[in-house]
């Protein structure tokens, strides 16, 4: 006769674990435990405690304001003591995002979606368009996509050159940007 199948935990396909009732040190621990393996801003720290919270509170209970108190306090210590710094989250995202070749566009757009502010925006894009053009992180995402000069089969290159400024244009860069890099050659520009 066949065994029955086991889940993660022994528990049967499909049924969850019953989260624990949240406190503040419970919440404190998940924390700490999520920015040892994540770099995250306060915003998306507090997301994800809140999932946890709110997970908590359907089984067990509870005020979600005295909740939600519990982890802007903790949010506030967790910066007091420089574990969490959307500065340096932005700073380090932004950067890794350009030197993969990303827009700025796109670079502004990722960064504002983790919650980072308008102006820590402004001010990270600024800094790593002057380490790194919009030209060069087009030339490098073109490369990367094999796109335009970057194609592996030189005799196609005219005849997808329009897919290749559609590709360009949905990663975030300008007509402009796109047909100097689709048009040009694979040599790097002086």
């Amino acid at each position: 006769m066949d065994e029955p199948k086991q889940g993660q935990g022994g528990r049967p396909p499909g049924t969850q674990k019953k989260p624990r009732k949240v406190s503040p040190r419970s919440l404190e621990n998940a924390a700490l435990h999520y920015l040892k393996r994540y770099a995250a801003t306060v915003s998306q720290l507090k997301r994800v405690l809140m999932r946890r919270v709110d997970r908590s509170l359907r089984i067990h209970g509870g005020e979600r304001a005295e909740a939600l108190g519990w982890v802007d306090a903790l949010a506030d210590k967790l910066i007091r003591n420089g574990l969490i710094n959307d500065q340096a989250y932005a700073e380090m995202k932004a950067h890794s995002l350009r030197a993969s070749g990303r827009s700025a566009r796109v670079i502004a757009q990722k960064l504002r979606m983790k919650g980072v502010s308008a102006d820590v925006v402004e001010q990270k894009l600024a800094r790593v368009t002057t380490e790194l053009s919009e030209d060069m992180a087009a030339r490098i995402w073109a490369r990367k996509k094999r796109l335009g000069p970057f194609r592996r089969d030189a005799n196609t290159r005219q005849e997808n050159r329009q897919k290749d400024l559609a590709a360009l244009a949905r990663a975030g860069f300008s007509f402009s940007t796109a047909k100097k890099i689709i048009d040009g050659g694979p040599e790097e520009p002086r």
